[in-house]
């Protein structure tokens, strides 16, 4: 049987617009993959399962009260932001100390885009030092495998 995880983006949006897959188990599923393996592949710096869950509530609302016609293209499909982005709320290190990691007052261009068209943004990815290398190895979170 496929699992969540290893449908393709827009499997994902198909099913939950046929409402054959809530945004919720969508959430709850990647949420638990990334608590379950991230300790051992370092791919995540900062992840906020409230807000998902929160993005995820608001993406069922919408399939509840929308025609499927009218949702939004990546309405409940999860995807991570690389550390090199504002994402709103998050804090952006760029994977690098010599950055202060306040939260983000708003959402870069790409990111808002990827809001607006309904996607699920799960958290920040470790990433280079400024992007600046082949290799995930930086001061900021463990290296990622």
């Amino acid at each position: 049987m496929t699992q969540i995880h290893e449908l393709p983006a827009h499997r994902l949006a198909d099913l939950v617009r046929r409402r054959e897959l809530s945004p919720r188990e969508i959430a709850e599923h990647c949420l638990d993959r990334i608590e379950r393996l991230d300790p051992t592949y370092g791919g995540f710096v900062a992840v906020s399962p409230e807000h998902v869950l929160e993005q995820a509530r608001y993406a069922e609302k919408r399939v509840m009260r929308d025609t499927p016609d009218t949702l939004p293209p990546l309405l409940g499909v999860p995807l991570p932001i690389k550390d090199l982005d504002l994402l709103a709320g998050s804090p952006t290190t760029f994977g690098s100390r010599a950055v202060d990691p306040v939260p983000a007052p708003f959402d870069d261009g790409a990111v808002a885009a990827l809001r607006f068209a309904g996607a699920l943004l799960l958290g920040k990815t470790n990433t280079p030092e400024f992007g600046s290398t082949c290799y995930t190895e930086n001061d900021v979170a463990p290296p990622s495998r």
